[in-house]
C-alpha cells in the first residue's frame, strides 16, 4: 500500500513538472525566428551574428549576447560618418510590444570577437541573451557562409 502512494505522489510530481515546461514555454516572450552566424576562414578571428526576434510580450531591451566560443560579444550598429559607413558598439536595441528586431548584414548586428576556435561551416552554436528586465535566453544558431538568397535579396532591396 506504502508503494501505491509513492507511485501516485511520484506521478503528480512529474505531471506537476511536465505542465510547469510546457508553460514556460508557451509563454516566452521573445521567440528566435531566424538566425545564422558567419562562417569566415580560419585566420580571420572575428565574425558576427545575425538575428530577428518576434516580441510576444511588453516592450523589452536586448542589452548584452554572451559566446562561449568568442572572447567576447558586441551589439554593435552601423552609421554613416561623413559618406563612411563605420561600425559602433551600442548598449542596446528595444524591441516594442509585439514589434520584431532584425539584427542584419546591412545594419545592426552582432559582433563575435577573438573567435576561441575556427567555426565549422553547418555547426551550430549557442548564444544567451540579456534583456533589461533580467530574464536570459540561450539561442541556437548555425554556421553559415551566407544567407540564402531570398534572404539576401530581400536584404538588398530594404537598404
Amino acid at each position: 500500500m506504502e508503494f501505491k502512494t509513492l507511485k501516485q505522489i511520484f506521478k503528480q510530481l512529474f505531471n506537476l513538472t511536465l505542465l510547469s515546461c510546457f508553460s514556460f514555454t508557451a509563454f516566452a516572450q521573445v521567440v528566435l525566428v531566424d538566425g545564422y552566424v558567419r562562417a569566415m576562414p580560419p585566420s580571420v578571428p572575428n565574425t558576427a551574428a545575425y538575428i530577428t526576434l518576434e516580441n510576444h510580450g511588453p516592450a523589452t531591451r536586448l542589452i548584452a549576447v554572451e559566446a562561449p566560443f568568442a572572447k567576447e560579444a558586441q551589439l554593435h550598429t552601423l552609421i554613416d560618418e561623413d559618406g563612411m559607413i563605420k561600425m559602433r558598439q551600442v548598449d542596446g536595441f528595444d524591441i516594442d510590444s509585439h514589434g520584431s528586431l532584425v539584427l542584419s548584414e546591412s545594419g545592426n548586428h552582432i559582433m563575435l570577437l577573438g573567435l576561441i576556435a575556427p567555426l565549422a561551416e553547418e555547426s551550430k552554436v549557442d548564444l544567451t541573451l540579456r534583456f533589461a528586465d533580467g530574464k536570459q535566453q540561450v539561442i541556437s544558431l548555425p554556421v553559415k557562409k551566407q544567407a540564402s538568397s531570398a534572404e539576401s535579396e530581400h536584404q538588398h532591396h530594404h537598404h
